[in-house]
């Protein structure tokens, strides 16, 4: 089972897949796209950290989300939080240009997994098309990664005010 979780900022996402997540039977491990660096991003990941507790295993992977989602067995449930950090991650690193290369590989993982999979990632089509090239790039990619992954996912939701609302989900037409 597969749930794609979206959402803008703030929006209550995590924590409805992190609830999600924990309600579902299993070996419990977060994925954390986010890397460190400023005040601001420090202080977001401690609080992530705080409200999933001890009973998480971590593993911090933010380039090569394929090779975690492989990796993943049966009786694992996984919490990645979120594709579009992952995203920028990847467009911000010297190897951008293997970014269609990273996200064939992450869909065919995805495809093939065994393990129960929450995805968590920002809603960003929702505003006006941003002016800079960078920013342009990242809102393509990220639409067309959130498309191609809703089309593989079992269930996809979308939290707007700490409410979840059902997009696709079985027995959903």
């Amino acid at each position: 089972m597969i749930e794609l979780v979206a959402g803008g900022a703030r929006s209550g996402k995590s924590r409805y897949a992190l609830d999600r997540a924990s309600a579902t039977a299993g070996e419990h491990i977060f994925v954390a796209t986010a890397t460190g660096g400023d005040e601001g991003m420090d202080q977001r990941i401690a609080r992530h950290q705080a409200e999933r507790g001890n009973e998480w295993n971590l593993i911090e992977e933010p380039i090569c989300l394929s090779a975690v989602i492989k990796q993943s067995s049966e009786g694992q449930v996984l919490l990645v939080d979120c594709l579009t950090l992952w995203l920028t991650n990847w467009l911000c690193s010297e190897e951008s240009n293997d970014w269609p290369i990273e996200k064939k590989r992450f869909l065919t993982a995805l495809k093939a997994a065994k393990s129960q999979i929450f995805l968590v990632t920002n809603e960003v089509s929702l505003g006006v098309v941003p002016m800079g090239q960078l920013s342009r790039d990242f809102v393509d990619e990220a639409g067309w990664l959130h498309q191609d992954v809703a089309s593989i996912a079992d269930r996809v939701t979308m939290v707007t005010f700490g409410i979840p609302t059902a997009i696709k989900k079985p027995g959903l037409d």
